[in-house]
C-alpha cells in the first residue's frame, strides 16, 4: 500500500520541510504552503478564469521577451509558452489551488502560476515535475518579473476583460427600458415627489429616465475601463526594473499586445504604477454607483407594482415564483428585491476596496488580493444581476392603464396642471372645495361648470409634454 502511494505522489521540500504532492497535480511546495497557511475563503484563483488567463498571458509574453533578449533558451521559452497556451485554453485549472483572498500580497498566487507552468514545461521537455532541472519556477518562469508587477498587471487585464460583458448587459437593459418607454408613451401617470402626489406625466417618461440612466452607467464604465490599459509589467519589485535585462519592458509589451489584441502599455511613471491602486478605487466606485442606481430603479418598480389591492398596482411585474410558504397566491417582486440587495453588497465591496487601496505602504500595496476578490465579485454580481433584471423582470412589465389614469384624475395633481389655464387663485379655491366635499377635483370642475372633463383631460395631457 505504501509503495502504491509513493508511486502516486512526488516529494518537494522547502525550509519548512517536505510535502507530498499528487503526481497529477502541477503545483509545487510554495502553492501547498499558500493553501495550508492562507485558505480563508472558498474561492480559489481558478474560480476566476479571466484572472488565470491574464496571468498566463503575462508569463507567456515574458517568456517570449526573455527569449528575444537571450536570458532564456529557445527550448525553455517554447516549453513555457506551451504550458501557458494550455492554461489559456482552460487546461490545468484544478492545479490553481491558492485562495483568491490569500494574504501573502500575491506571492502565493504568483508562485502557484510559476510552479504549474514550470512543471508542465518540464513534462513538455520530457522531464519530471518537481525536479525543475529543465525549467525552474523562479529562475525561468518568473524571469524578469516579480509578484509586485505581474500580479497587478494580471488584475488590470482581468478586470478589463470582465467589464466588457457587463457593459454589454447594461446596454441591453437600457434598450429594454427604452422599449418600455415607447410602449408606455401614451399612458398618463401620476408623478410623485416625497411619495406625495405631484404632477401628471407619462409612464413612458418614467421609463425613458430609466433608459437614460442605464445607458450612462454603461458609458461611464466603458470610460473607466480604458484606465486599465497601463500595466506595471517590467517594474519588477519596486519600479526600478532591477532583475530584468535592458529592453525587457518594450519587448514584453510588444508580445502582450500581440497576444491579446489589446493596447496595453507601460505607465507614465513606473513607481506610481507599483505604489498605487487608485484605478481600482475608480472602477469599484463605478460598480457601486451602477449597483445602487439600478437598486433605485428596482425600488421604484417594487413600489409601483405594490398591491395588487392594497398598494399602487400601477405596474404588473412578471410573476416568476411563489411568494410565500404560508400565504396562498402571494407573489413577491423577487427580482427587483434581489437587485436592491445586490446594491447593498456592492456598497460593502466598494468600502473594502477603498480601505485596501488607502492602506498600501510605501513602494507597493500588499492588499491587492482583497481588492481583486471584491472587484471580481462585484463584476460577477452585476453582470448576472443585470441580465436577470432584464430577462426576468423588465422585459415583461405591463402597465395597468386604468389604474394609472384613475390615480391621475383622482389626485390633486391635476390642480398643478390647470394653473396655467385657470390661475393659481381659482384652482386653490376649487381644490379646497374638493377636499371639503371629498370629491376628485375633476368632478368639482365639471359640477361647477368651470371646465368640462374632456377639456380638463386635454389640458392635463398637454401638461405632460416637455417645455424644452
Amino acid at each position: 500500500m505504501s509503495g502504491s502511494t509513493e508511486a502516486l505522489t512526488r516529494t518537494e521540500s522547502d525550509y519548512w520541510g517536505e510535502v507530498r504532492i499528487p503526481n497529477h497535480q502541477l503545483y509545487g511546495v510554495n502553492s501547498v504552503r499558500g493553501v495550508e497557511n492562507l485558505r480563508v475563503s472558498k474561492r480559489t484563483i481558478a474560480d476566476v478564469p479571466e484572472f488565470v488567463e491574464a496571468f498566463a498571458r503575462c508569463k507567456w509574453a515574458a517568456a517570449l521577451a526573455n527569449r528575444d533578449l537571450g536570458v532564456l533558451t529557445q527550448e525553455q521559452s517554447g516549453a513555457i509558452v506551451g504550458a501557458c497556451r494550455e492554461i489559456v485554453d482552460g487546461q490545468h485549472a484544478n492545479s490553481f489551488v491558492v485562495d483568491l483572498l490569500e494574504g501573502s500580497g500575491g506571492t502565493s498566487t504568483n508562485m502557484n502560476f510559476n510552479e504549474v507552468i514550470a512543471n508542465r514545461a518540464q513534462q513538455l521537455l520530457g522531464g519530471v515535475p518537481g525536479r525543475y532541472d529543465f525549467v525552474h519556477p523562479n529562475n525561468h518562469v518568473n524571469r524578469s518579473q516579480s509578484t509586485n508587477d505581474v500580479y497587478p498587471a494580471a488584475m488590470k487585464m482581468a478586470v478589463h476583460e470582465l467589464i466588457a460583458p457587463l457593459v454589454a448587459e447594461l446596454s441591453q437593459l437600457a434598450q429594454a427600458f427604452e422599449a418600455k418607454a415607447i410602449e408606455f408613451r401614451d399612458v398618463l401617470h401620476l408623478g410623485r415627489t416625497c411619495l406625495q402626489d405631484a404632477q401628471p406625466m407619462r409612464l413612458g417618461q418614467l421609463f425613458g429616465g430609466y433608459a437614460a440612466l442605464t445607458k450612462r452607467l454603461a458609458d461611464e464604465l466603458q470610460t473607466a475601463r480604458e484606465k486599465l490599459l497601463a500595466l506595471p509589467l517590467g517594474g519588477t519589485a519596486i519600479g526600478t526594473g532591477f532583475g530584468s535585462p535592458a529592453g525587457y519592458r518594450s519587448a514584453v509589451f510588444a508580445h502582450l499586445v500581440s497576444l491579446t489584441g489589446v493596447a496595453f502599455c507601460a505607465p507614465d511613471d513606473a513607481f506610481d504604477a507599483m505604489q498605487n491602486l487608485d484605478v481600482f478605487s475608480r472602477i469599484s466606485s463605478e460598480l457601486r454607483v451602477c449597483g445602487t442606481s439600478l437598486g433605485k430603479i428596482a425600488s421604484d418598480l417594487i413600489l409601483l407594482s405594490s398591491g395588487p389591492v392594497g398598494g399602487l398596482a400601477e405596474l404588473t411585474l412578471p410573476a416568476v415564483q411563489a411568494g410565500s410558504s404560508i400565504m396562498p397566491g402571494k407573489v413577491n417582486p423577487v427580482v427587483p428585491m434581489s437587485i436592491v440587495q445586490l446594491g447593498f453588497a456592492l456598497v460593502g465591496n466598494d468600502t473594502c476596496v477603498a480601505q485596501a487601496v488607502q492602506c498600501g505602504q510605501l513602494e507597493i500595496n500588499h492588499f491587492e488580493p482583497v481588492v481583486a476578490d471584491r472587484v471580481f465579485e462585484s463584476l460577477g454580481l452585476l453582470t448576472n444581476g443585470v441580465r436577470l433584471f432584464r430577462e426576468k423582470c423588465v422585459q415583461g412589465i405591463r402597465a395597468n392603464v386604468d389604474v394609472n389614469e384613475r390615480h391621475v384624475f383622482e389626485s390633486m395633481a391635476v390642480a398643478t396642471a390647470l394653473v396655467p389655464t385657470l390661475g393659481y387663485a381659482k384652482i386653490s379655491e376649487l381644490a379646497r372645495q374638493s377636499v371639503h366635499d371629498g370629491k376628485p377635483l375633476i368632478e368639482i370642475l365639471e359640477e361647477t361648470g368651470v371646465l368640462g372633463a374632456d377639456e380638463a383631460r386635454r389640458h392635463i395631457e398637454e401638461s405632460t409634454q416637455p417645455a424644452f
